[in-house]
């Protein structure tokens, strides 16, 4: 059993707001991204979507592909055309050696949206459920038969956002759907990330570790500020450095037999956070909640 340690670009600059880290080059994220102990990146808007241009890329910095986002539209099309949407991006993924495709549904969603406060995050009405869940089984049965599984990512500001969308995500889709746990949201939500683990283990193909700091998300919530506000205003931090039991988190990781990526996905500003610094401190925080729940690492 053993776990590999990866790192979204989002330390460094970031998709949902641009000008976060927008003058960084590609080229420093990945040397940082290794120098800091990681062995793979997930995708971000600066990294080339031609395999044959990206993997030489990543290969001479000794990294390795996790994942990409994938913002699907499956309340607006159907799942034949979201599997004709997807293909460039599952060709990436599948060329490049990742397992695993982070998959969301964007529609109606505001986490882009710095004016939207998170407490109009969308929910789907009931038709909605009926048309996007056997979409959504289709789509994730097409992608498991070309050998990436859809990791599904719960995420604020989205229909798929709490606990009991959760709940009903996994409990009415097949085992081709994958479930991305998400500390940092499902806490952000109001959730319980080590419930859910326990919950959903057999489920879990890949995990973000994104911690909170508390007197933000409070202040986030009492002011009703937006996902992006949150961000700026710091919300987010790298594991170990929040108030989330990553200690728990791990030891059920450990438990539940779980193999796979485990990703640091915080992203803050990084005029503010300086990037190396904090992408260390996560590594650093990783490698230690792994060691103390006996999780082996693969470099």
């Amino acid at each position: 059993m053993s776990v590999r340690l990866g790192i979204n670009p989002l330390t460094w600059t970031n998709d949902d707001m641009p000008s976060l880290g927008g003058d960084t080059p590609l080229e420093v994220c990945l040397a940082e991204g290794k120098q800091a102990g990681f062995s793979g990146f997930e995708l971000g808007h600066k990294f080339p979507r031609d395999p044959a241009v990206l993997g030489p890329i990543l290969e001479s910095h000794g990294l390795a592909l996790v994942s990409g986002w994938y913002s699907s539209e499956l309340l607006t099309r159907s799942a034949e055309e979201e599997i004709e949407a997807l293909k460039p991006h599952l060709h990436l993924l599948k060329s490049l050696g990742a397992k695993v495709m982070v998959f969301c549904e964007v529609t109606h969603c505001v986490h882009g949206q710095r004016e939207v406060s998170l407490s109009h995050s969308p929910s789907m009405s009931e038709a909605e459920w009926q048309t996007f869940l056997p979409r959504l089984n289709q789509v994730a049965d097409y992608c498991l038969g070309q050998g990436v599984q859809i990791a599904y990512h719960h995420h604020l500001g989205t229909v798929i956002e709490t606990e009991a969308e959760i709940a009903r995500l996994m409990a009415e889709t097949n085992p081709a759907v994958g479930l991305l746990l998400d500390s940092g949201h499902l806490v952000g939500a109001g959730g319980d990330a080590i419930a859910a683990q326990k919950q959903y283990a057999e489920r879990i193909v890949h995990v973000h570790c994104k911690d909170i700091r508390k007197e933000v998300l409070a202040d986030a919530r009492n002011r009703d500020l937006s996902f992006l506000e949150g961000v700026l205003n710091g919300m987010f931090t790298v594991p170990g450095d929040g108030f989330i039991d990553y200690a728990t988190l791990f030891q059920g990781l450990r438990d539940s037999g779980y193999e796979g990526w485990v990703v640091v996905e915080a992203e803050q500003d990084p005029a503010v956070a300086h990037p190396l610094t904090y992408a260390r401190l996560g590594c650093d925080n990783l490698k230690r909640f792994c060691a103390e729940a006996g999780l082996q690492i693969t470099e």
